[in-house]
């Protein structure tokens, strides 16, 4: 699966907290610039993020798995994470 974000955030920041927030569950398996790729039990995943016309920065999570697996739902709650650290009035919901 593919899910995308626009965030406010720059792209460092994103890749940073992907590595806080992928990086306790998943093993780092690839890096390049602007994109951190991790991989355990659950499958694997890679998070890219870059600049976007204007101020906002594109996150794309992709995943190896089907719609409603654990990895994805980690994808989701890391997606929702960038929205509340941007919006800090944001309340997360959902169970992600």
């Amino acid at each position: 699966m593919r899910y995308f974000h626009r965030t406010s955030l720059a792209p460092d920041a994103v890749l940073a907290l992907a590595h806080d927030f992928f990086g306790a569950r998943l093993a780092p398996a690839d890096e390049a610039p602007r994109r951190r790729a991790y991989a355990g039990s659950l499958g694997k995943l890679a998070v890219s993020a870059r600049a976007e016309g204007g101020h906002y920065t594109l996150v794309e999570v992709e995943t190896d798995q089907v719609g409603e697996s654990e990895l994805d739902r980690l994808a989701k709650r890391f997606l929702a994470e960038l929205h509340a650290r941007a919006e800090p009035g944001h309340a997360l919901r959902g169970a992600y």
